[in-house]
């Protein structure tokens, strides 16, 4: 007889935890399904935590089922009734067994004609809950599965003109909140591509799309907050600065893609030449700082300005501003 797994949840949100009793479900069944229920009266949509089931269990079928059913035996006489025609009507065959944490599974089991199965009921071996990440997020981030935490996560992002010290500070940044950077891609692409020569609208286009697919990647392997070296907002910038326009594709991407705060670098540094860079002179430098303020602030973007004409005094104002602005990550 096939052994046919299930598990029932908001997942709201989905957590290791979670994880963990599915991959219990797995190792003890032919087959598992999670079913996702999900109302209206919800902070993260039910077709969100659907596709995050589904990501974070690719071996298990995953269903989402929306609707206002009651929540409890006290709402509602025929209570199990409705929720076993409920399960039942959208599985193609009944379980055999069903996982959970909770001691509702044993009724719930009863009422499909499976076996309960209780795994962790204290939370011994994942000691996590959803309410826990709701309540406070950065606190649990390790049990936040890599599929969730870009929802949960801040981003804090870098501008400015060439030799201000994004990529110096960006790493300072990182290390004091023991997480990771996304690089700048535009110096990779220029090196890989363009060597300063013979830019079109479709190279920065690209070079956006990139950064922010890069960028993505990465989210799930950072921490509560992403530091990132500039964005399409500065992409954007050097499209004005190299064509004299920005695409309306590269545009898209600047006004969907914002982050939760930026630091703009003003050129109060003098410009050093790596090789590649070849925006030194000091109107261009002006150029790049005031079309970045112009961008943000047409973009009612949240930002502040990092100023210092040494190393020293630049970090400790940008290490205090990131306090100031996520203070609950410190």
């Amino acid at each position: 007889m096939k052994r046919r797994g299930f598990l029932l949840g908001k997942f709201l949100p989905p957590h290791e935890g979670h994880r963990f009793l599915a991959r219990t479900a797995l190792a003890m069944t032919d087959e598992t399904t999670a079913l996702v229920y999900s109302t209206d009266a919800e902070p993260i949509p039910g077709a969100l935590r659907f596709q995050w089931m589904r990501a974070m269990l690719p071996d298990a079928r995953v269903l989402h089922l929306h609707r206002n059913l009651p929540q409890t035996p006290e709402e509602h006489p025929e209570f199990w009734p409705i929720w076993r025609a409920a399960i039942l009507d959208l599985l193609p065959e009944a379980p055999t067994h069903v996982f959970a944490s909770e001691s509702y599974v044993f009724r719930l089991a009863k009422e499909l004609g499976a076996t309960p199965v209780l795994v962790d009921p204290a939370r011994e071996a994942v000691p996590v809950s959803g309410s826990d990440i709701m309540t406070a997020p950065h606190r649990r981030w390790d049990f936040i599965p890599a599929e969730v935490r870009p929802h949960f996560q801040k981003r804090l992002t870098l501008l400015g003109p060439e030799s201000v010290g994004k990529t110096t500070l960006a790493a300072d940044l990182a290390a004091a909140y023991h997480t990771r950077v996304m690089p700048e891609y535009g110096r990779t692409y220029d090196v890989a591509y363009k060597q300063g020569k013979n830019w079109r609208a479709a190279d920065l286009v690209q070079l956006a799309q990139t950064h922010r697919a890069m960028r993505e990647a990465m989210q799930g392997l950072a921490g509560p907050l992403l530091i990132e070296d500039t964005d399409a907002v500065q992409t954007a910038v050097w499209s004005a600065f190299l064509i004299g326009e920005v695409d309306p594709a590269l545009l898209a991407i600047e006004r969907e893609t914002l982050a939760d705060h930026y630091f703009l670098l003003a050129p109060d540094v003098a410009w050093v030449q790596d090789g590649v860079r070849y925006a030194g002179d000091p109107a261009a430098r002006a150029f790049f700082f005031e079309e970045a303020v112009r961008r943000l602030d047409g973009l009612g973007a949240h930002y502040e300005v990092i100023r210092g004409k040494d190393w020293a005094t630049r970090r400790t104002g940008a290490l205090a501003a990131a306090q100031r602005r996520f203070p609950e990550l410190g």
